[in-house]
């Protein structure tokens, strides 16, 4: 794979990864601001997540690449018309 595909594979799976982890460990706020969303989470945590999915983004990123090395997932360049 090329390094645009690296790179395009990765900003893919890092998203899909980063809104996947989003709910896990979210508590609403005990005692809501006025004005402020009743369901808005106390500490959102988006650093730890941040990095957690960046290491998970990485990691599955070579598992793809690995994958299409030993031929399991077969791309073939695009062929013009």
């Amino acid at each position: 794979m090329s390094i645009s595909g690296l790179i395009v594979t990765y900003v893919v799976l890092w998203w899909l990864i980063f809104f996947t982890t989003l709910p896990f460990g979210v508590e609403a706020q005990r005692d809501p601001v006025p004005g402020s969303e009743p369901g808005a989470p106390e500490r959102p945590r988006l650093w730890l997540k941040a990095l957690v999915t960046t290491v998970l983004a990485a990691l599955a990123t070579w598992g793809v690449e690995w994958f299409i090395a030993q031929g399991f997932i077969a791309i073939r360049p695009a062929t013009p018309p």
